[in-house]
């Protein structure tokens, strides 16, 4: 991404949920400030809740004193507050439209080997050129300007989709196609996910898919980063356990990475996780595709992610402590907000 950057000559766009003021954030406001001072357009578009923590004013400032322009996404409102609660959760660059990159990572430096070590989170982001790039670019483009998109998929050749909930059919579109999708699937459903907290139609289309034989894996953290997201997930499991769907935790680090493969010849990569808030609240940006190349790609992901995780059993799962049930309680009535 950093190359792609410092290669501009006329465009950057870039969406981001977490733009860190830490050493990730600064390399990446370092390329930004010498494009534009080069006299290259940057626009980057950042969202106010996924930075709050993370040095925001040090990096608006750093980025318009170097010329770049800068927008903060859904920032509070004492007369609005309820649009704080509806996120930008894209992460999206743009350079020249020509090349593109897209998926789970944030600009912070949990997402670098270099610097946080082997403890790095566990992500996925794609690189795309020709015309899925200029896909990604025309998105940013209706974004940044409000513009709302007219259907909420982008055909792209090649067997491609973009699609957006920033449209006027798209609110619930993402539900449903993966609802869609996991009904229609023959013998494997293989989801990577690092918040899983469904609501009742994906629950039951996934044990649906399982009773009628069905592979059904997920692959979950061990490690999460908000433990009440974790209670909320495992309030969810026992059904699922009980009707046949396998459940891996991994456990080597951090998991952020959010894919699925369905019978090896449909896939999903992007921002979205399997919970409400990305299915019927946040901004989000995927590719589903039938590229036998990705479609590979992503399912030998999920394998080596499954040689790295360890399944929970069923009967030992019902057996947990009496406590903990109640954190999945507690966890569970707030999954609209988590």
């Amino acid at each position: 991404m950093l190359a792609a950057i410092r290669g501009a000559r006329r465009n950057i766009k870039f969406e981001s949920y977490i733009f860190a003021d830490d050493e990730v954030g600064r390399r990446f406001i370092e390329a930004l400030v010498e494009r534009a001072q080069a006299g290259v357009q940057v626009l980057v578009y950042i969202d106010a809740v996924g930075s709050l923590f993370s040095g925001p004013h040090r990096v608006e400032q750093a980025l318009k004193t170097g010329g770049v322009r800068v927008r903060w996404f859904q920032r509070w409102k004492w007369r609005d507050p309820a649009r704080y609660n509806r996120r930008n959760h894209r992460k999206l660059l743009v350079v020249d439209g020509r090349i593109g990159f897209f998926g789970g990572f944030n600009i912070h430096r949990e997402n670098s080997h270099s610097i946080f070590g082997e403890l790095r989170w566990r992500d996925t982001h794609v690189e795309v050129t020709g015309p899925l790039a200029r896909g990604l670019q025309t998105l940013f483009d209706a974004f940044w300007r409000n513009q709302v998109m007219p259907l909420p998929e982008l055909e792209v050749e090649g067997g491609h989709q973009l699609i957006t909930n920033h449209s006027h059919r798209g609110r619930n579109y993402l539900h449903k196609l993966y609802g869609r999708k996991f009904a229609e699937a023959k013998t494997s459903i293989h989801i990577t996910t690092p918040y899983f907290v469904p609501d009742y139609r994906t629950r039951r289309a996934l044990m649906q898919a399982a009773l009628r034989g069905v592979e059904v894996r997920l692959v979950v953290p061990r490690k999460p980063d908000a433990f009440i997201v974790r209670w909320a997930a495992h309030a969810a499991y026992a059904n699922l356990l009980a009707a046949g769907v396998h459940i891996h935790e991994y456990l080597p680090r951090m998991l952020h990475a959010k894919t699925l493969v369905v019978d090896g010849e449909w896939c999903s990569v992007g921002t979205a996780n399997l919970d409400y808030r990305s299915f019927f609240l946040n901004y989000e940006l995927t590719l589903v595709s039938t590229d036998k190349a990705l479609v590979e790609k992503l399912e030998a992901d999920f394998q080596a992610d499954l040689k790295q995780s360890v399944a929970i059993q069923p009967k030992r799962w019902a057996k947990r402590r009496w406590w903990l049930r109640s954190l999945e309680t507690i966890g569970w009535a707030a999954r609209h907000w988590l």
